[in-house]
């Protein structure tokens, strides 16, 4: 399942910063990944994040993402693997028991995801967007208590 999340990962970085016409296109991008899979896969993975095509800037047709308004087009982009090194945390601040967590596009619901499932005896939940995630606090928990749990989640916190 490790390898299907990072695969996953990596498709959408490569949607978001490059523009992709054809599966082909796609398949070859995630090689020189690492990823070698089949166009039935690719298939199965592009369905399952929703990816679309729509008009680029100069005409062609392109995949994108849901909500890709969100994703920036760079002109010269890392690696997949380059992006996959960062965390996606951008920030984070609290307010009595609640924090809110900022990340970049895409990014927050799957450090909500281990967030959730990471048994912290300080957080009781939290609810996830595209790139904010709002965390509820135990109430009295320290705030250190809370960024040494998340430290384990997003190493960068610090």
């Amino acid at each position: 399942m490790k390898i299907k999340n990072s695969r996953m990962e990596a498709l959408k970085m490569l949607i978001s910063s490059m523009e992709l016409g054809s599966q082909e296109e796609v398949l070859q991008a995630l090689e020189k990944e690492g990823f070698k899979l089949t166009q039935a896969t690719l298939s199965r993975d592009l369905k399952q994040l929703k990816v679309a095509k729509a008009a680029s800037m100069n005409g062609k047709y392109v995949y994108v993402l849901p909500n890709d308004t969100m994703y920036k087009r760079i002109t010269k982009p890392r690696t997949a693997m380059e992006m996959l090194q960062t965390s996606g945390f951008v920030s984070i601040s609290f307010s009595g028991n609640m924090g809110v967590i900022k990340t970049r596009p895409g990014y927050a619901s799957s450090i909500a995801y281990n967030i959730d499932n990471s048994d912290s005896p300080n957080i009781i939940g939290t609810i996830a967007g595209d790139d904010t995630i709002f965390i509820v606090i135990k109430e009295g928990a320290p705030i250190d208590a809370v960024i040494e749990d998340l430290s384990v989640i997003i190493p960068n916190i610090r």
